[in-house]
């Protein structure tokens, strides 16, 4: 592998890292409503278990309320139910046409505790990227064994892998201190 490739499959593998990140940022209950609060609901459809944003049209009409329009009218039980039995902690309200949702303010006990769960991914994130560096490091060291890198080249690449796993520790830092100011100042 040339120096070029060790540098950009590492980049890619830090950049997947940062979108599981956000991904579940946005899938964290801040106390405001949002459609990915249900994006990782499935709802058992003919047999066969379908993400709920392929099934109803999802609206937050403000803050605090979530509504759930089923394409298929008949789908509006099993969607209750998948969302009952979910881990979000709400009670659907089903008037035969939608499901609304309504989104509790979060108590400054909540918030803490989600402060907590929001600086543990983000050091998850960090750990991941580091271990993308390790191996992009392993990479080099083989590359100049086998003759295709000569020492210096290792070594340059190696800083450039430490530049890019600093780069994306910021990234990752920004991102947590954004996620917490957002949680706290509701």
């Amino acid at each position: 592998m040339s120096s070029d490739e060790i540098l950009f499959d590492a980049e890619e593998r830090m950049e997947k890292a940062l979108g599981v990140l956000k991904d579940e940022f946005r899938g964290l209950r801040t106390g405001r409503a949002t459609p990915a609060l249900v994006d990782h609901i499935r709802v058992e459809y003919y047999g066969s278990p379908t993400p709920l944003k392929q099934m109803a049209q999802i609206n937050t009409p403000d803050p605090q309320q979530i509504i759930i329009r089923p394409f298929d009218q008949s789908a509006l039980k099993e969607i209750e139910k998948a969302i009952r039995s979910s881990d979000l902690g709400m009670s659907p309200n089903n008037d035969g046409k939608m499901i609304r949702l309504t989104v509790p303010s979060m108590s400054g006990e909540q918030r803490k505790k989600m402060t907590g769960v929001i600086k543990k991914s983000g050091e998850e994130a960090k750990v991941a990227c580091r271990n993308i560096r390790r191996d992009a490091n392993k990479h080099f060291d083989q590359a100049e064994k086998d003759k295709e890198l000569t020492e210096d080249e290792r070594d340059k690449g190696k800083e450039n892998v430490q530049e890019l796993l600093k780069s994306f520790e910021e990234k990752i830092t920004d991102m947590v201190d954004k996620k917490t100011k957002e949680v706290m100042e509701q």
